[in-house]
């Protein structure tokens, strides 16, 4: 038998890791345990002449990796060299008896001759350089027809099948029937990939898949990710018998599949990630597949539309169904059982040494004796590979592109385990805080309180406390309630109707938030319901949300709060206050469309976003109207934008507050009884005359923020309303947090100083760590992104120790600048953060000129999702002024 992961990209498909090459490829495959890898994107001209360059013929329609390009791997047994298999996944976005289709297509294929003649076809169709995976104008059809016309031969198989936005059976894109995507070569279609939001029994349930033979595969975009769903086959290693044995289902060549579990896929479940919303498949067609949030379009996911079409019970068992496995990757089991992160070096350090003692990832994962594991890793570990066999899992299910979580340990069970290794004994006495330290902040906090002016209130008497959920090694621990130091505390409990907390970085703000909400119904005795809590970002009112959760043990509390952004819950007024079916609320990107097409039809060449700025800031108060001239924005462009917004039936972000200001008889004060603002730093003129409006009736008002960490002032935000808000409510109790858990005594002090030039500043005193030291802040001043970026890269080449034979050998470096002997970093040691994609284009432009490889991380991953690629497309139709009204409406 040998396991088989067809579906990959290589290191030219758009959010994929450099590292998908040849070499790491099949480096990876021998630690998971694979016998055949495909290669991926076999349409692109770069990777074929990769691949010709570092692959050998190996068995019929295989290949090998060349030795000079083999790396070592630490998966002990004598395996065989993994094979490779020519693959390719090609997107087809086309048009088809009256809808819109987006289908992707896996092929396989004999070799790279075959590969290189469908790739010259299809050059004349579309470009296939600028993506591994293009995107072609093509019927899926056509493709087929192309394809078995160039290479009979060739594996065709629909990717992925159930995905919302780009397979044939997507609930938005795809077919409810193969044979009308495909017509007359349906025949030629003989498996089917299921992806990884879904399984077998999930596909059992249409009878319409019984001829085809299911398949999963990985899908993956870095090649640590290889395997975490693959075939298994019972036949011999060659293209011709991979390919009788999926076309062969009454056969046993093939034997099954390895299998995510489906609630685990990012599809797998309804839902709206902007808002946190996951639902049931009932509770999607209840809301009227409305976001009950937001009132927007709820995606629906895999298990949503299995149910549409299905026609059997969910306990249905085809004759011939082949058996599955559902796993967990090593990675991340192995962080279950260490209370750790998968990206964390423990983690990395134990799964090395579990491959080298024990054998490849999926023979552990499946195979391999638990005594074994526990020998080599202790019972924890152990545990979950027996759970994880078992089926024994706590899921959270994953929904709108966002993967679940899976728990198979939890901590309470871990303490019932009898019998902890060494290993773990020694990690939690290193992490045990240390007396001189715990003296050191007592020190150090009784000089902050002393220090503090005259009428400010640090909450620090002389003792000090960390935040145990940032803590780091020896610093010194909480004695205050919900485990807050003393100023926290002070911020948590204050009996005062107005609070004003200023929050410097890396001191707890959101802890003492959700402490703060917790004292007011415990202690406080408030009823949730009139409680209110607003953030800046849906991310930031989720992550409230489960603190609070998790804190009441279950969600009854938590849902009974209002808990969003400032235009989440003045949509949710305006909603209720409404008598139609919904309100219809645009992005910034339709907005910014609406501002180009006005624009484009009076021939006014300013920059969109710019223009949509200046509007906003109209809107919002920052500037008078009188005084818009200032902005540079002609009269007729701000009020036609407002009355195409009027014709289209639409608001803006900006219209939901000014529409709940207008109406403030309406608003239920009950629910504001108790209100608390986060981030108050970056409030508008527009969001505190909501703040007066809603707290007018409150019983208490808490805000808090860092007037230091403004940086919304371009739209309007202005943090002297710290100021405003203490004259607008006399006798407000204001309190300083200062005790920094995040930072090192150097980075504070740089940050200090540079804060301490600034002008017209709110008073505030020095943040004091609680960590130790680490290496000195350099500033370096360059006169230009192309003069930063060759420094970075000057940089990187001395701290790597030369990046060619050339620069190996330069001068020294600068007195207290030396690379010491063997300290030199490697590439991945290094993380560039840059503000603008302006800055990013100079960086690439040298990295690239002085061979140092890198990956962008968060660009290429924002393009990639498939929302973010409709709102674009949505932007672009939208620039026509003539289709405005007929896609808004």
């Amino acid at each position: 038998m040998f396991i088989a992961d067809f579906h990959i990209h290589s290191k030219y498909s758009i959010a994929t890791s450099k590292d998908c090459v040849p070499e790491w490829l099949d480096y990876w495959a021998r630690c998971k345990g694979l016998g055949v890898v495909g290669t991926g994107d076999f349409t692109h001209p770069a990777w074929r002449k990769e691949l010709e360059e570092k692959l050998e013929p190996a068995e019929d329609g295989l290949y090998v990796l060349k030795k000079e390009w083999r790396q070592d791997s630490p998966a002990a047994g004598a395996a065989p060299d993994p094979r490779f298999i020519i693959s390719g996944e090609i997107s087809s976005i086309y048009k088809k008896n009256g809808k819109v289709r987006k289908v992707h297509n896996l092929i396989l294929l004999p070799g790279l001759q075959a590969a290189e003649a469908i790739a010259r076809r299809l050059e004349a169709i579309g470009n296939l350089r600028s993506d591994g995976r293009p995107i072609l104008g093509l019927d899926s059809r056509d493709l087929l027809e192309i394809v078995l016309d160039l290479c009979p031969e060739a594996i065709f198989i629909p990717a992925h099948i159930w995905t919302p936005h780009f397979s044939v059976y997507g609930a938005y894109s795809g077919f409810d029937d193969i044979t009308e995507c495909f017509e007359e070569l349906s025949e030629a279609i003989f498996a089917l990939e299921t992806g990884l939001s879904s399984d077998p029994p999930m596909n059992w349930r249409l009878s319409a898949l019984d001829r085809y033979t299911l398949v999963s595969n990985s899908d993956a975009h870095s090649p640590a990710k290889l395997a975490r769903e693959a075939n298994i086959f019972n036949t011999r290693l060659s293209y011709h018998h991979i390919r009788e044995a999926l076309k062969n289902r009454a056969g046993d060549e093939f034997y099954g599949t390895i299998e995510f579990f489906p609630e685990e896929g990012k599809y797998h479940c309804d839902g709206h990630r902007a808002c946190g919303v996951c639902l049931k498949p009932k509770e999607t067609i209840a809301a009227g597949g409305i976001c009950p949030v937001c009132g927007r379009r709820i995606t629906v996911g895999v298990l949503h539309r299995v149910e549409a079409l299905a026609d059997r019970e969910e306990v249905f068992v085809p004759p011939g169904a082949r058996p599955f496995e559902s796993l967990v990757p090593l990675q991340e089991v192995i962080a279950s059982a260490l209370g750790c992160t998968v990206a964390s070096k423990k983690v990395k350090q134990l799964y090395a040494a579990l491959l080298r003692e024990l054998g490849p990832e999926l023979y552990i994962l499946r195979e391999a004796p638990l005594d074994a594991i526990e020998a080599a890793a202790g019972p924890y570990l152990a545990e979950a590979i027996r759970r994880l066999r078992q089926g024994r899992v706590k899921i959270e299910p994953g929904f709108d592109g966002q993967y679940g979580k899976i728990t198979i340990l939890e901590k309470s069970e871990m303490e019932q385990l009898a019998g902890q290794m060494c290993l773990f004994r020694e990690l939690i006495k290193k992490e045990q805080p240390a007396l001189p330290e715990m003296k050191a902040a007592g020190e150090q906090a009784a000089a902050m309180a002393a220090a503090a002016p005259a009428g400010v209130d640090t909450g620090a008497k002389g003792s000090a406390a960390a935040d145990p959920g940032n803590v780091s090694p020896g610093a010194s621990y909480a004695c205050a309630p919900y485990g807050l130091n003393a100023e926290q505390w002070a911020a948590a409990s204050a009996a005062e109707r107005t609070v004003a907390v200023m929050a410097g970085p890396g001191t707890g703000k959101t802890r003492t938030l959700v402490a703060r909400i917790a004292y007011l119904v415990e202690e406080g005795g408030v009823d949730p319901a009139q409680i209110t809590a607003v953030t800046f970002t849906n991310k930031a009112a989720t992550e409230m949300r489960h603190r609070l959760e998790q804190h009441f043990g279950g969600t009854e509390a938590a849902s009974a709060m209002q808990i969003g952004t400032f235009h989440s819950l003045c949509l949710k007024l305006i909603s209720a206050w409404s008598s139609q079916s919904g309100v219809n609320v645009i992005g910034e990107e339709e907005a910014e469309a609406i501002v180009a097409a006005i624009l484009q039809e009076r021939k006014i060449k300013l920059k969109p976003r710019d223009v949509l700025n200046r509007i906003s800031l109209l809107k919002n108060g920052a500037v008078p109207a009188e005084k818009r001239g200032d902005l540079h924005i002609p009269l007729e462009i701000f009020d036609s934008y407002r009355a195409r917004l009027e014709l289209l039936q639409v608001m803006d972000y900006d219209d939901l507050i000014l529409q709940v200001l207008q109406r403030p008889e309406q608003i239920d004060g009950k629910a504001f009884t108790h209100l608390l603002v986060d981030e108050f730093q970056d409030i508008n003129a527009a969001q505190y005359r909501l703040i007066l409006a809603w707290g007018k009736q409150s019983e208490s008002i808490f805000i808090i923020g860092d007037p230091d960490q403004s940086i919304y002032g371009f739209r309007g935000a202005d943090y002297r309303y710290f100021e405003r808000f203490k004259e607008d409510f006399p006798g407000t109790r204001q309190i300083r947090l200062v005790h920094n858990y995040r930072s090192t005594p150097e980075i504070i002090a740089a940050a200090g100083a540079l804060l301490a030039g600034g002008t017209d500043r709110l008073e505030a005193p020095s943040l004091l760590a609680n960590r130790e030291g680490g290496p000195g802040v350099r500033l370096v001043e360059t006169g230009d992104p192309a003069a930063e970026a060759r420094f970075i890269a000057a940089e990187i080449d001395r701290l790597v120790g030369g990046i060619d034979m050339i620069a190996a050998h330069r001068s020294p470096a600068p007195k207290g600048k030396e690379t010491a002997a063997g300290e030199a970093r490697s590439f991945s040691d290094f993380a560039v953060l840059y503000r603008t994609n302006y800055q990013a284009a100079a960086l690439e432009q040298c990295f690239k000129k002085e061979g140092i490889p890198y990956v962008v991380a968060g660009r290429d991953d924002f393009l990639a999702d498939p929302a973010v690629r409709a709102a674009l497309a949505f932007c672009r139709l939208l620039l026509n002024p003539g289709d405005a009204a007929s896609l808004l409406l």
